[in-house]
């Protein structure tokens, strides 16, 4: 795999939902493979269902050990803060690296409820000027009609709106964008099920969750792999389109309503969806190779 210069390099936080359906793991491996990104630690984020962050954690796990690749995971809030008032693995650990004096600028990159840096904002409000959130999740500036509820906001509004508050540098990619990132699953059986165990893994992750009761709302031969975009601009910001807005507020329904007062962030109003797939892909490819060659030489 290539390198890039060290001084092009970011610290990045994964921060992740990783079991909840099929996409996380995409994203999760896209930033581990790519050299731009110093992976500090990868983050299990709670969801709709009991024991969801345990479950995340897991699927982590189960990544890591599919890549050969040992980076730090740390459990994450049990749920909302609603429910859950106790300063948890994750959240000490984003409060711990956004402190380091590593030169290197940090990139929190959110793939799910946003509870754990909800958490680790309100334990140590200093952190915000020291990192950088992009966040998968809300409506963005579509005000008013909901057109269904925003699955990563509605798993902890309170958590949403206290990072909109408080996220000086907050990228928002909203629900009108995410779900854009559609690749066909025969692409994915075609070009990523043969790229090593890690290849597999994605595979038949996938086709076992859209074979499932709860993928319902899915097309059925394809997939939106929502989450990338969050991994794809902290590789390169300039992959997508955004405009400076006042972040909005969201409601019970994951509605986003203006809020004139409020401090400006970056919310996203498109991405390039096969630069972000075919980067994913190359890199898959790359890594098999690699790890191929490696072998014949031993």
């Amino acid at each position: 795999m290539f390198d890039i210069p060290d001084y092009k390099k970011v610290r990045v936080i994964i921060d992740t939902d990783a079991a909840c359906e099929a996409d996380d793991p995409f994203a999760i491996v896209h930033g581990l493979l790519s050299p731009k990104l110093i992976v500090k630690g990868i983050c299990a984020e709670h969801f709709a269902q009991p024991r969801s962050m345990e479950q995340s954690f897991e699927e982590i796990r189960t990544i890591l050990s599919a890549m050969d690749t040992d980076i730090p995971v740390f459990h994450g809030q049990r749920g909302p803060l609603s429910e859950d008032r106790e300063v948890s693995e994750a959240a000490s650990f984003m409060i711990r690296e956004a402190q380091s004096d590593d030169p290197h600028p940090l990139f929190i990159l959110c793939q799910g409820a946003i509870t754990n840096v909800a958490m680790a904002i309100e334990t140590e409000p200093s952190i915000m000027d020291r990192m950088t959130i992009i966040w998968i999740g809300t409506h963005g500036s579509a005000y008013g009609y909901v057109p269904f509820r925003e699955f990563n906001a509605g798993n902890d509004i309170e958590a949403a709106n206290t990072v909109l508050r408080k996220g000086t540098h907050l990228w928002l990619v909203p629900s009108y964008v995410y779900t854009t990132v559609i690749i066909g699953i025969a692409e994915i059986e075609r070009r990523i099920a043969p790229c090593g165990q890690i290849g597999r893994h994605l595979y038949e992750n996938l086709i076992n969750y859209n074979n499932s009761e709860g993928a319902g709302w899915t097309q059925g031969e394809s997939w939106s792999l929502g989450d990338s975009p969050a991994i794809a601009l902290a590789i390169n910001p300039r992959c997508g389109h955004y405009e400076i807005t006042n972040a909005p507020h969201i409601g019970e329904d994951t509605a986003s309503s203006e809020c004139p007062d409020e401090h400006p962030i970056r919310i996203y109003k498109d991405v390039d969806s096969r630069y972000i797939l075919e980067d994913l892909i190359a890199k898959l490819e790359l890594a098999a190779e690699s790890h191929l060659t490696s072998k014949l030489v031993r």
